[in-house]
């Protein structure tokens, strides 16, 4: 379970450390905030596209995982365009991709 009081930094290498175990190469493309700044992930899915994924706060405040694109994969331009769009609100953020072949990734909680 993500622990909301560790640093953003602390759990981007270890979600690369993960990755790496799982044989998926994940780089981060923006470095945010090291102590706070949210994540969105870019999973390239080969031959499908990207989906990616999106650290909110839901109603009660507490982090989750969602798909701000939807559910399916979407063309790549689409995601670069909305996560250049979320650096420009957002200059914290983290961006991460992960080339994941087979579709198998899902975010660490």
């Amino acid at each position: 379970m993500f622990d909301e009081g560790l640093k953003t930094s602390l759990w981007v290498s270890a979600e690369i450390r993960r990755c790496d175990g799982i044989f998926l190469p994940m780089t981060v493309v923006n470095r945010g905030d090291d102590d706070r700044g949210l994540v969105m992930i870019k999973q390239y899915i080969a031959g499908q596209g990207c989906i990616i994924h999106s650290r909110k706060r839901d109603m009660s405040g507490k982090l989750v995982w969602h798909r701000p694109l939807g559910d399916g994969p979407v063309p790549e331009r689409e995601a670069d365009d909305h996560i250049a769009r979320q650096l420009g609100y957002d200059e914290d953020l983290w961006v991460l991709e992960v080339e994941d072949p087979k579709g198998q990734y899902a975010p660490m909680s």
